[in-house]
């Protein structure tokens, strides 16, 4: 986090605490660190993000920011995390917001500057939106409802996104885009999303970004490399143990 004399890119993690599949994940121990915290260092490593706050409406949560160390913002109750960061930025002086999921902390600082840059690149009052995506090279992956999978036009703008394995493989052999917990908006996107009702398909699917797509706008994707993972289940914070584990073996290593 060393932007100084660039735009106001502000990280904001949304974390709650009631997940249906894992109850208290921002607070679940990773390496002997919450989740959240280790999404909120990625943040601060990355080069072109002035500040990184949590925003949440759980008490637990906010206590544990503060030992931490973290500023959080409390929130009231959102049915997603995008509307969760909308309120939040209502209370930031921020030329764009990045969205960086509470329950990816192996994201990378590069994946966030690319978000950033992307929407340095527009206009700051018009309707940007940016959902950072990363091809899967895991088969398993493709199938697993856990991942969701993004499809895009020529144009590099999301056609659409499921958890289904989008494309099927009827006749080719298509590449499969995993959507990062990773996205940017400029304050007039923000403010948009908020008036805009869920529509069925993100109700169907439980995926936010569809309510832009859904009432015609666009989103605007950057792939990334990554080849990190999402925690949206204990099974995963197990993988995501091993996982941190490898890494430090491989950071040792001459």
């Amino acid at each position: 986090m060393r932007n100084t004399s660039g735009p106001n890119h502000v990280a904001v993690i949304p974390c709650r605490w009631g997940s249906s599949r894992f109850p208290g994940k921002p607070l679940a121990l990773l390496d002997g660190h919450p989740l959240l915290w280790h999404v909120h260092q990625r943040c601060l490593e990355a080069d072109r993000i002035t500040e990184a706050v949590v925003a949440t409406d759980d008490d637990r949560i906010r206590a544990a920011c503060e030992d931490l160390g973290i500023r959080c913002l409390m929130t009231g109750e959102h049915a997603t995390g995008t509307d969760r960061v909308a309120e939040c930025a209502r209370h930031l002086d921020a030329d764009a917001i990045i969205n960086v999921q509470g329950d990816e902390p192996f994201i990378d600082p590069d994946a966030i500057d690319a978000v950033s840059l992307a929407l340095a690149e527009s206009p700051a009052d018009a309707l940007v939106v940016v959902n950072a995506c990363a091809e899967l090279r895991s088969p398993a992956a493709a199938i697993d409802h856990n991942v969701v999978k993004a499809v895009t036009a020529t144009s590099g703008n999301a056609l659409l996104f499921s958890r289904q394995p989008i494309p099927y493989p009827r006749d080719a052999h298509p590449t499969y885009l995993r959507q990062l917990g990773l996205y940017g908006f400029t304050p007039e996107a923000l403010r948009t999303f908020s008036s805009l009702p869920q529509g069925p398909l993100e109700q169907a699917e439980g995926i936010e970004m569809l309510r832009f797509i859904e009432h015609g706008h666009q989103v605007r994707t950057v792939l990334v490399a990554d080849d990190g993972m999402a925690v949206d289940t204990p099974e995963d914070l197990r993988r995501a143990s091993r996982l941190e584990k490898e890494r430090r073996s491989a950071a040792l290593l001459p």
